[in-house]
């Protein structure tokens, strides 16, 4: 600790660490020109790095070095019940590791507060038009789950620091914006700014407040959950000045679609963003949080907004307590943090956007930076008069029509953290059912927001009816869609779609329309606002023109278009104003976060159950993932192209029962209609390796067709013998031989959520190193936390120049260290050896101790048991 710069804060009876007098000590002036993300790790540094060790980190911010690493210490943990649950089954497994080894394995527990809400485990099994569909999921979800919240209950007694919010409460991005997080912290006598890392890639959504948020693998939240630091660089951080003001009609939800595709294009994948200029002054938090929920989708790591009276605004609307208010106001006042401090602030890159550019927008299909404006359905051969009267053709014949929309959900903490988009959608829903309008009844509609609060609001101001009567009942407070959580289908629509091979669509309010991911049988998923949702359920095809085509007739046969629907901004904002008030997030939150008295566990230790198919003791500290790997010999499981993402390498959503996994289940003697989603077996390897690649979308360039095109599927070709069968088996195959393998791949490998699965299952499989042409940065770490290494293909090298074909087998030559250039050795089927040269993406000397010891895991068994910690 750094006392010197210990001082008392004023107005309070709290102190804090001077880091301006701390920096500028080092360089006169270099405060007032550093951003505001350096500005929060060189407080940080003061208050946590050793004195010794305090100047040459600072100099890392000031003086903008990229050589050296230096510690990060979150002030929190969030997880969700997915990631949460396996970083916590991964915890116990560690126990049982050191217990076998005559360790006390009561002393495993988390250092750092960890908070777990339990968000991701509740697929929409009855929609929004059916009665009680709240209730009837929320009770499919405790059955289904029953293994897994068995555990997560003992995990609260087990382990110190662990707080669960349980099922049905509400999304943990949401909760952190709207509760959890306090701005400033406040512990032993100390202010300090909140940062937290979450195990979601969505975690940033906290960033509109000001806060540090990352999303990080839970592997790497594992680490930080042990007290350790994550070791970073400093960032690239990009300014981004916000100019201009939104046109009347325009949503926030049409801002960050359009600000992705633009971000994307500049480049800033792994960035930490600022935005600032008048345009941010202008938008709400509500705003704010919609734009730092898709940081991911643009590829940037944070996604800051300053402090202001924006955010003393949303803190009192959302009830938090006045003395906290005033904290917040005090501290970022005094340390620079409010953003009339950060005028000089010094960025290497800034980029500039003009809020009055945005128009009306949708993403897709598949991808979220693949902006689609509204006005461009026809030229880009989505909607048109031709494609129209087909599919019209066809709903007149009692049949489904061509680009069904099967599934419009109004889903995701993206948009339902932000009032007006969710008022919004309830006027466009009152206007339709006053002209009597209904959804078609091909759509299965859901409403689940991320908050109880949004039922508060909507009710007093008579909205949520309005929403019910066309079919957007709420069916649940948590991801759902968004998670691909969407549920089953009725069974004769589904046959239909199979039947007659019919292009069926989703429309979703989420961030993410990966292909695969929102449902099997939706064939692309679009995003859009919460309004625009409700009149997609009215079209009920994405055929429809959305600006120009008649959705209806009113009582006197005058056509009715979606600009008869629309509401004004006065009359949005006049129902926010009047109706969204502090008491309904007091009425929300104080309940759900007394949390009582735990009794503590009877055992340190979980009594594992045998047959469970979502709960299993881990396997990393034995068999093939206890010994060497030699990275020799190593045959490619598969090559692959551009934009692999972490739903192809380990999929989310429902297990259908021919694939690996489903027929693994049944064989456990589980019924199909209780299968439930990959993500939430995934605290049991048996079943979550099995879908490892086991995306239907998946190409992977070893499996052709007979016309040479690569062929779709979860296929692989096991080598020397040429024969391709489905992934799993493969790697059964490959796993049996004790077969080192190795994938090769593109650009942007692991774009997506922060899946550990997405790293565990190729580890499982044998995967002992991956190159690529780049990697986003979550999965890159993710790699390195279970033992893979990551290498990077040199600029101009791909696997396409190479011409490598997957005959071939790989070794890798060269001493690993950050960044240092290794040799990757290609033998061909035909004796010709390559010499490769290729990037160690092991960054810091940190990953490089991780990856030597084989993982996050096995680091700290190592050190706990050397007593080093």
């Amino acid at each position: 600790m750094n006392t010197q710069y210990r001082e008392k804060l004023q107005g309070t009876d709290l102190d804090y660490y001077n880091a301006p007098a701390a920096v500028d000590a080092i360089q006169p002036g270099a405060w007032a020109k550093l951003p505001y993300t350096s500005r929060v790790l060189a407080e940080q540094l003061v208050r946590r790095c050793q004195p010794e060790k305090l100047t040459a980190s600072l100099e890392q911010l000031i003086y903008r070095k990229r050589d050296l690493d230096f510690p990060w210490y979150p002030a929190r943990v969030v997880c969700h019940d997915i990631l949460g649950q396996t970083a916590l089954v991964d915890l116990a497994g560690l126990r049982d590791a050191i217990a076998e080894k005559g360790g006390d394995p009561s002393k495993v527990n988390p250092v750092v507060p960890t908070q777990l809400i339990v968000d991701h485990s509740l697929a929409v099994e009855h929609a929004g038009f059916e009665p009680d569909a709240f209730e009837k999921n929320r009770a499919i979800e405790d059955r289904r789950n029953e293994d897994r919240f068995h555990f997560i209950e003992w995990t609260k007694t087990a382990f110190k620091n662990v707080d669960v919010i349980p099922a049905g409460n509400g999304i943990m991005h949401q909760i952190n914006l709207e509760k959890m997080s306090p701005v400033i912290q406040a512990r032993d006598g100390v202010a300090f700014p909140d940062t937290c890392v979450g195990t979601d890639s969505h975690t940033p959504h906290v960033d509109a407040l000001g806060v540090i948020a990352i999303g990080v693998g839970g592997l790497e939240a594992e680490t930080v959950m042990l007290g350790r630091p994550s070791m970073m660089r400093l960032p690239d951080i990009v300014g981004v000045k916000l100019t201009g003001k939104r046109q009347p009609g325009i949503t926030a939800t049409d801002i960050v679609l359009a600000l992705t595709e633009f971000l994307r294009s500049q480049r800033v994948v792994g960035a930490y963003l600022e935005f600032f200029g008048e345009g941010a002054d202008s938008l709400s938090i509500g705003d704010r949080a919609t734009i730092s929920n898709m940081c991911p989708e643009y590829g940037a790591t944070a996604a800051m907004f300053y402090i202001d009276g924006q955010t003393i605004d949303y803190l009192k609307l959302t009830g938090r307590e006045p003395e906290q208010v005033a904290l917040v106001e005090q501290y970022a006042k005094q340390l620079g943090l409010w953003s009339s401090a950060l005028t000089s602030a010094e960025y290497e890159r800034v980029l500039e956007f003009d809020l009055s550019s945005v128009v009306r927008n949708l993403a897709g299909p598949s991808n979220p930076h693949r902006r689609l404006p509204t006005t461009a359905l026809q030229e880009r051969g989505i909607a048109g008069a031709d494609l129209l009267e087909a599919a019209r053709a066809e709903e007149a014949k009692g049949l489904m029509p061509d680009g069904a929309v099967i599934i419009a959900a109004i889903t995701s903490c993206t948009n339902t953290s932000n009032p007006r988009n969710v008022v919004a959608a309830g006027l466009v829903a009152k206007k339709a059912n006053e002209l009597g309008l209904v959804r078609k009844p091909w759509v299965k509609t859901s409403f689940a927001p991320g908050s109880k609060v949004a039922r508060l609001y909507l009710e007093e101001a008579g909205l949520l009816p309005e929403l019910e009567k066309l079919g957007f009942g709420i069916v649940a407070y948590a991801c759902t869609t968004c998670n691909g959580m969407s549920g089953a289908l009725d069974p004769k629509i589904q046959q239909e779609i199979i039947d007659r091979d019919l292009y069926a669509t989703a429309v979703l309010s989420g961030n993410r329309n990966f292909d695969g991911r929102i449902h099997p049988y939706a064939k692309q998923a679009f995003l859009a606002s919460p309004p625009l949702v409700v009149a997609y359920a009215i079209a009920g095809t994405v055929r429809f023109d959305i600006e120009q085509d008649v959705l209806g007739h009113d009582q006197n046969g005058k056509p009715i278009t979606l600009k008869d629907l629309w509401p004004s901004d006065e009359e949005i904002d006049a129902i926010v104003n009047a109706h969204v008030k502090p008491e309904q997030f007091k009425q929300v939150y104080i309940p759900m976060f007394d949390l009582g008295t735990i009794k503590e566990a009877d055992s340190p230790l979980y009594d594992w159950r045998p047959m469970s198919t979502y709960i299993r003791r881990p396997p990393y500290w034995e068999g093939a993932l206890a010994g060497e790997r030699t990275l020799k010999g190593m045959r490619p499981l598969a090559i692959l192209p551009d934009n692999i993402t972490t739903d192809h390498l380990s999929p989310s959503n429902a297990i259908l029962r021919d694939s690996a996994a489903g027929e693994y289940l049944a064989k456990m003697g589980l019924p199909e209609e209780d299968f439930n989603s990959y993500a939430t077996h995934r605290g049991d390897h048996l079943t979550a390796q099995r879908a490892t690649f086991a995306n239907p979308k998946l190409f992977n360039e070893m499996v052709l067709n007979e016309d040479g095109s690569v062929r779709q599927g979860s296929l692989a070709r096991v080598e020397p013998d040429g024969k391709v069968m489905r992934m799993w088996e493969a790697i059964e195959t490959y796993m049996n031989r004790k077969q080192p393998l190795i994938i090769i791949a593109g650009a942007d490998y692991g774009q997506g959520s922060s899946r550990d699965w997405a790293a565990k299952g190729v580890r499982l499989a044998g995967v002992e190193a991956i190159v690529a042409e780049g990697f986003e940065r979550i999965h890159r770490t993710n790699l390195i936390g279970m033992g893979v290494l990551p290498l990077e293909f040199k600029p101009g090298t791909t696997r396409k120049t190479l011409e490598l074909d997957g005959t071939e087998t790989y070794d890798v030559i060269g001493q690993r260290a950050p960044g240092a250039e290794l040799t990757l050795i290609v033998n061909r089927r035909n004796g010709e050896r390559l010499e490769v040269p290729v990037t160690c993406r092991l960054d810091s000397d940190e990953e490089v101790t991780v990856y030597e010891a084989g993982g996050v895991l096995q680091r700290f068994a190592q050190d706990f048991l050397e007593g080093k910690v």
